[in-house]
């Protein structure tokens, strides 16, 4: 893999640009938006805040790139997949520091998160696409064809940039849709990043389309050109709540992975030191700024204060500092926003009675967007920072008295992303998983499999739809009944039918 640092002077497009029908294209009459590095505030490039009239070309090119894209055998779009893969682990090293550079995420995060998962799901997507069942016979005789559902809109968070991109990207390429892509305006670089790959390995002009600029702005005209067959949204409940009703609004599907509360489970049989300590490195992945990331820790009352010493030591273990130093366990938050959001959060807490171990800005620390982890507990099961998203490097510690009150407790958030359990007994973790409201239940520390496959996508206010292996590309696909075998003799008319 290269290791050249990306700069922005090294990249592979065109600075202050956006990719439409294959071509690179930038007006002097768009704003300029920078990019920051949150480790130092510096500048690392910029982006134009992309118009209404950007949006229109993109959605025109997806749309004209259509029939002829969707009419090409899926094998033939699955080996486009492949070759997409084999430039991810070609230019991993490059996508992994530029995606330190935009976010702040650990280089070794990066590497796992960044540039390797997302070529395994480029693949594991390519494999599915050849075995799917795109044209079958049920039971009736009837012939069930999956069609590619259109032109995508895809708008992708800023915590997972590169991840987020493929886990829309990969499933729509292989359902034979086009997608107009939208990356967040604090990690754009590594949109165009990606844009520049597929024109590298060839993707037909038109096919995959990526603009830039603010959410605000190009975002909202992009979900309100009425011009997409389907939106496929990673945010904030918020905004995933505005899209779903211009969606529903005009009857066009929308898939939205919208956050969550996640719990940890712990039992009285489970390894309390274990189950801690893997909680707090899951809670903290990324400073915390991960939408399944165990906030939540419930554990027995009467080990409770066992648990906050266990996570409290493993907490103030971090070392923050540099994403892109080796030694570095946990970098910054994306932005200055985000930073005073996770203050404001852990002084509230605090201010409310509750006991907080660690938190605060880090001393001696007078660039960048570092917060210490904090540990919280002493707090009541209906406080904000228990039920409310921080996305930050923020564990509440819940005591519980039995397995009931664990259920309970798990299940009392507006969420139902993901959720772990901990348990010596086999049996009691399978019982305990499926009482759990959440689309992914993880047992004893089980993390993502090496085939990212399964379906993940979540219950109640994380959202609709699910993401990777066969579910994620159902959501691409539109389902159609084709009754009888045209070589059949036409009915006579004295055959009874069915009135439907």
């Amino acid at each position: 893999m290269s290791t050249t640092m990306p700069g922005s002077d090294t990249m592979p497009f065109p600075p202050n640009s956006v990719y439409i029908a294959g071509e690179w294209i930038s007006s002097p009459d768009l704003e300029r938006l920078p990019v920051l590095n949150p480790a130092s505030e510096e500048v690392i490039g910029s982006i134009v805040d992309a118009s209404p009239a950007e949006v229109e070309a993109a959605f025109a090119a997806a749309r004209a790139a259509l029939p002829t894209w969707s009419a090409t055998a899926p094998g033939e779009r699955a080996d486009v997949l492949d070759r997409l893969a084999d430039a991810f682990r070609e230019h991993g090293e490059e996508l992994a520091v530029l995606a330190s550079r935009e976010i702040g995420m650990p280089i070794k995060e990066s590497r796992a998160g960044q540039a390797d998962l997302p070529e395994r799901v480029l693949r594991s997507t390519a494999d599915i696409a050849r075995n799917f069942p795109w044209e079958a016979r049920d039971a009736s005789g009837t012939t069930v064809i999956r069609e590619p559902v259109g032109v995508v809109l895809g708008i992708t968070p800023w915590n997972f940039p590169v991840h987020q991109i493929v886990a829309k990207l990969a499933p729509a390429l292989a359902a034979g849709c086009t997608i107009v892509l939208k990356p967040a305006e604090l990690t754009p670089l590594n949109g165009l990043f990606v844009a520049a790959l597929c024109e590298r390995i060839g993707v037909p002009s038109g096919v995959v389309n990526v603009l830039t600029g603010r959410g605000a702005t190009t975002g909202e005209a992009l979900v309100q050109s009425g011009q997409y067959d389907l939106v496929s949204f990673t945010g904030s409940l918020a905004v995933g709540r505005h899209i779903g009703a211009v969606a529903g609004d005009r009857v066009v599907r929308a898939t939205l992975e919208l956050g969550g509360k996640s719990p940890a489970v712990v039992l009285d049989d489970a390894d309390v030191e274990a189950a801690v300590r893997a909680t707090v490195r899951n809670c903290f992945t990324n400073a915390g700024q991960k939408c399944n990331a165990p906030t939540r820790l419930i554990v027995p009352e009467a080990r409770r204060e066992e648990a906050v010493s266990i996570a409290a030591s493993a907490a103030a273990a971090y070392v923050l500092g540099d994403p892109l130093d080796e030694n570095s366990t946990m970098g910054p938050l994306a932005s200055a926003e985000q930073r005073e959001k996770v203050l404001s959060c852990v002084e509230g807490a605090r201010a409310r009675g509750a006991r907080v171990a660690g938190g605060g800005a880090v001393d001696g620390v007078n660039r960048g967007y570092f917060v210490r982890p904090a540990i919280i507990t002493d707090v009541e099961p209906d406080d904000p920072v228990v039920q409310e998203e921080i996305f930050g490097p923020v564990l509440v510690v819940l005591g519980h008295e039995g397995e009931d009150d664990a259920v309970r407790l798990a299940n009392d958030t507006p969420y139902g992303l993901s959720a772990e359990v901990w348990s010596g007994n086999p049996a009691r973790a399978a019982d305990l998983a499926r009482r759990i409201h959440a689309g992914q239940v993880r047992v004893n520390g089980v993390r993502t499999p090496a085939l990212p496959i399964s379906p993940f996508g979540g219950y109640k206010a994380s959202g609709l739809g699910r993401e990777l292996g066969p579910f994620g590309l159902e959501e691409y696909v539109e389902v159609k009944a084709v009754l009888g075998d045209p070589s059949d003799s036409i009915p006579s008319k004295e055959e009874p039918q069915c009135v439907l």
